[in-house]
């Protein structure tokens, strides 16, 4: 009996030692994928910085700036009326374009001697979020596959019941006009949950399930 326990305290405490050189490993992972997204996007820095500001309305007005040119833009789409090939076409052009031009004329602009602590260090942070993010979707994309190998039904289902969904909303909505929702939900999402306005809707709607779920209960009873 007692060799039994030793042998499963000896089990847990190999699993916490596990647990803990996995944990290391993948903060060092991070710390060298951050390292190199820095190194890559330093060109960037500047103009990183300055949308990071934007997106997460630092000023009261940000807001309606991020709206009033994501509306312009759209309105310039819907009036020009470009084809999937012309539109595809632009907006890659568009990128080269942003991807020759203002790593050259970002210093220039802003000052590069500017360059403070507080603004690596923010710089620093936004790198390692965007590392967690893309780590955070690769493992939702590793978790979808393990359930269409392990609960091939479930999955089966599931995705037919979601794609179904967004294929009726997409016949009931205009393309552009869904496309226009979708980009400024993306783009007011961090900007909302910086000033816990998500949090707290999401609060609210916990609330309000929890009071039906009560409810359904004492009915029951």
């Amino acid at each position: 009996m007692f060799s039994h326990r030793l042998q499963a305290i000896s089990l847990s405490s190999g699993d916490v030692h596990i647990q803990h050189i996995l944990r290391v490993t993948r903060c060092l992972t991070d710390a060298a994928e951050t390292a190199s997204l820095e190194e890559h996007l330093q060109g960037w820095g500047e103009v990183i910085l300055v949308a990071d500001k934007i997106l997460r309305w630092e000023r009261a007005w940000f807001p309606l700036v991020l709206m009033g040119g994501v509306s312009f833009a759209f309105l310039m789409i819907y009036y020009l009326d470009p084809s999937v090939l012309s539109g595809v076409s632009c907006f890659v052009m568009f990128l080269c374009l942003a991807d020759y031009l203002v790593p050259a004329l970002a210093p220039r602009i802003f000052g590069s001697n500017k360059w403070t602590t507080e603004q690596q260090q923010r710089f620093h942070e936004i790198c390692s979020n965007l590392v967690k993010t893309r780590r955070r979707i690769i493992g939702w994309w590793k978790r979808l596959f393990t359930l269409k190998e392990e609960k091939p039904k479930m999955y089966f289902m599931t995705m037919l019941c979601s794609l179904t969904g967004i294929a009726w909303v997409g016949q009931q909505v205009h393309n552009l006009f869904l496309t226009y929702l979708i980009v400024s939900f993306l783009l007011l999402f961090p900007g909302l949950n910086q000033h816990g306005i998500i949090s707290k809707y999401v609060g609210m709607a916990k609330r309000e399930i929890n009071k039906l779920l009560k409810q359904k209960e004492k009915k029951n009873e």
